[in-house]
């Protein structure tokens, strides 16, 4: 997959959680496997999607420590 349809892809999920805060999950878990596809194609994540990877991390870990 091209470059610009992942980050296109991304895009969308991020529109996604906004407007269906109900699927936040399951959307963060999608984003998850779209930045992987980056690191699949050997290119580094943008400093953007760097900082969105950091952000989803802390929810993560937020969410463990709360079960």
């Amino acid at each position: 997959m091209a470059f610009e349809d992942i980050q296109a892809e991304i895009a969308s999920l991020l529109i996604r959680m906004n407007e269906q805060p109900e699927d936040v999950h399951e959307v963060e878990e999608l984003l998850r496997g779209k930045l992987n596809e980056f690191r699949a194609m050997g290119l580094p994540l943008p400093r953007d999607l760097a900082e969105l990877e950091a952000v989803l991390d802390r929810r993560l870990a937020e969410q463990e420590e709360q079960t």
